[in-house]
């Protein structure tokens, strides 16, 4: 087998978490709760420890549904603990807590079963150079109906995440669709982490999202953004980790990191030229009224 065979898998698996990922991260830069999907991704973690430690490979369908089982858990929680104007208390904090707890008590499983080191390790930086074709198909097809779903309901999703408050006056049941929005969200993110693990889903999630944000407002150029910046980065990290002789996946996850502060920094040189021609915009736009 060449090396071009072993590292293709990781590339491609990288590009179908980007797909979704880019676009969940939108909601999730936008509804305030960046630390969602590290929540979920370590609940998932949390139940797939349970089912090893219960006698189950980590890679089994009884894995699977054990992860899927917690997920949904954490889906309802947020839900229930969205953030209305009359708590104090926000969600981000819940968030964290849910994330502290489930870690913890994932160290504590992991205490009692061998090889408890190595999983744990597993859990947050993944062994994307692991991952077969046929795994990679099952989590296409399931990624593209979690896609569909989104899809047949983005008008509701995208609302609730970009203005609450007009989808509370419309009357809508706003935990309800924030308990479907995170659910299909379990489905992603229990797949992504068998495949990545926590630190590099989370990446997937937030940086492409929070790079798009710093360069558009329009939803569409986001998501090119996000989801060029997804295979350009991936393709790098996987290409570095194979020089450099480093574990694939964590190369990506510091390859995310370099690439977020260059395009920073890029849209900080760009800040004052764009500053200077909105003004030239804006009287352009007024003269144009005026005739």
């Amino acid at each position: 087998m060449t090396i071009f065979e072993i590292l293709l898998p990781a590339f491609v698996a990288s590009l179908i978490l980007t797909g979704i990922h880019a676009y969940l991260g939108v909601h999730v830069v936008e509804r305030g709760v960046i630390f969602v999907d590290l929540s979920l991704a370590q609940i998932a973690a949390l139940g797939t420890t349970v089912a090893y430690l219960a006698g189950y490979d980590v890679h089994s369908d009884a894995a699977y549904l054990f992860s899927l089982g917690f997920t949904f858990l954490g889906a309802a929680i947020f839900s229930v603990s969205r953030v209305h104007r009359k708590t104090r208390i926000p969600q981000e904090a819940i968030i964290g807590i849910v994330y502290a707890v489930s870690a913890a008590v994932a160290i504590l499983v992991m205490s009692k079963a061998t090889q408890e080191t190595e999983h744990l390790k597993e859990m947050l930086v993944g062994n994307i150079l692991s991952v077969s074709w046929p795994e990679l198909g099952k989590t296409a097809v399931l990624y593209s109906l979690v896609g569909v779903f989104h899809f047949v309901f983005r008008d509701r999703f995208l609302l609730i995440s970009l203005n609450e408050p007009e989808a509370e006056r419309r009357g809508w049941n706003i935990r309800f669709w924030d308990f479907l929005f995170y659910m299909s969200f379990g489905f992603v993110v229990t797949s992504s982490v068998a495949i990545a693990g926590v630190l590099l889903v989370f990446c997937f999630l937030i940086v492409p999202a929070v790079t798009a944000m710093l360069f558009s407002e329009k939803l569409g150029v986001r998501l090119a953004i996000g989801w060029t910046m997804g295979v350009v980065v991936s393709a790098g990290g996987v290409a570095l980790s194979f020089v450099m002789d480093l574990p694939t996946g964590a190369t990506i996850v510091g390859t995310f990191g370099l690439a977020l502060v260059l395009l920073a920094g890029v849209r900080k040189a760009l800040g004052g030229a764009m500053n200077s021609i909105e003004p030239v915009r804006a009287r352009a736009r007024s003269s144009a009224v005026g005739q």
